[in-house]
């Protein structure tokens, strides 16, 4: 197993950058005319006589996959009795087969064996999208084969080098396979719904599942949706305020915003450079209430969308203004005021304990006038303008405060306690109110 085989004539004297003959698309010819850097294909680098070594273990390694799946993947487990679990062991085989074959023969067509990894993307699963699923099996599958072709390698004497070449093969191959799959689920979608607008559903999707997909696929589909991926992206949650409308709206919005209007939890994405478009929102969406999440990573866009879809229901529940638009970075002190009530619940008592013993009349005028003080850190007369009281009352109100608190208004940690309990406070007690 020491074959070994000639670099390609030419290419001696450069550079080399390992690419792949793929199932997806041809791989690109290298371009010759390049003085620093040629390309060549991964799988000519691999001796052909691999091939004979690792077919007799197909069936074997076929069951080892599967068993692994079925221990490691619960769906996958409960559906093996059926038309899925054939078409998983028909996968599982096929995409060893297709490997051995490619080692044997890297210039063999590979076009009409794709069909079966599209498919695989079509099925659905009870727990969850079959993307989520399949990407963690091919990572399983791609682990549970390396194992296998590594031992029977070394078993034959194979080099070491010939062996990292190996794995590198086997992982990108099931990235291949992979995005193969998430194509297939893209393109029965399209179908169903149709058209471009199905397309850029789809697209939004994926961006806001980005375990689904590899940015090779990503980028497909946003050519197919005509719709660059940007760096950076903005998410919008929606509510309906009342009844569904007649006619939803989407068609009418920005060509530069993916829009999700029929969903259980309708929203929108559109990239950080056209976030102007959001200032037409309430004309464009009249009847929705809208959250605008923070500017994030397009890797990020479903923690984007998990804040805003956080500050739409702090909006509907009465604890931030009820505005057609709500922007999250406007609000943000309330936002994590409010994300663990109990941990504030804890830092106000244990922040607020020296006015435990007051009356609630006297606990809202000292809290009040606290507050003030730690935000403005202004004069008695200055504080007494803004809470419209004599400077006398504030002065005794301050003295009151000292007593009760001491050393702790001198120290920052404790300051800071104390003003974002009382922050909290009022916060909430503006919620109460409003409700």
């Amino acid at each position: 197993m020491s074959e070994q085989r000639d670099e390609p004539d030419g290419l001696a004297e450069f550079p080399l950058r390992i690419a792949f003959d793929s199932l997806l698309s041809p791989a690109a010819a290298g371009d010759r005319d390049d003085q620093d850097v040629s390309s060549i294909d991964l799988w000519s680098l691999l001796p052909s006589n691999l091939a004979p070594l690792f077919r007799p273990g197909v069936q074997d390694l076929t069951e080892e996959i599967r068993s692994e799946l079925n221990r490691a993947i619960p769906a996958f487990g409960r559906r093996m009795d059926g038309s899925f679990g054939r078409s998983v062991t028909e996968g599982i085989q096929q995409a060893i087969m297709q490997f051995i074959d490619r080692l044997a023969d890297p210039t063999a067509p590979q076009d009409d064996r794709a069909q079966l990894f599209r498919e695989l993307g079509v099925h659905e699963l009870y727990d969850g999208p079959i993307l989520d699923v399949l990407q963690t099996a091919y990572r399983i599958g791609a682990r549970v084969a390396w194992r296998r072709m590594s031992q029977v390698g070394d078993r034959a004497g194979v080099p070491t080098s010939t062996l990292c070449l190996l794995a590198e093969a086997i992982f990108a191959y099931i990235d291949e396979l992979s995005a193969l799959s998430v194509e297939g689920h893209a393109s029965v979608r399209a179908r169903e719904m149709g058209a471009l607008e199905r397309r850029r559903r789809q697209l939004l999707e994926v961006i806001l599942s980005p375990a689904a997909a590899t940015p090779q696929t990503l980028a497909r589909l946003a050519e197919a949706a005509r719709w660059p991926v940007p760096e950076r992206v903005v998410t919008v949650a929606l509510e309906l305020r009342g009844d569904e409308p007649e006619q939803l709206p989407g068609a009418t919005l920005d060509s530069r915003i993916l829009v999700d209007l029929e969903g259980n939890e309708p929203c929108l994405v559109l990239a950080e450079e056209n976030r102007d478009a959001l200032h037409k929102l309430s004309q464009e969406l009249p009847g929705w209430r809208a959250a605008v999440g923070p500017t994030v990573p397009v890797t990020e866009a479903a923690e984007s969308l998990r804040w805003a879809r956080r500050t739409l229901g702090l909006v509907s529940q009465g604890a931030l203004p009820d505005t057609d638009v709500t922007w999250f970075d406007r609000h943000m002190s309330v936002l994590w005021l409010l994300n663990d009530p109990f941990l504030v619940q804890e830092i106000s008592e244990r922040a607020l304990a020296p006015m435990a013993e007051l009356t609630g009349k006297q606990r809202d005028k000292l809290s009040e006038t606290l507050l003030i003080w730690l935000e403005t850190r202004r004069s008695a007369p200055e504080i007494a303008q803004l809470l419209d009281v004599h400077p006398q009352t504030v002065r005794y109100r301050l003295r009151q405060l000292e007593r009760l608190f001491g050393a702790n208004l001198e120290d920052p940690d404790r300051r800071f306690d104390i003003e974002v309990a009382l922050r909290a406070r009022r916060t909430l007690r503006g919620f109460e109110h409003s409700r």
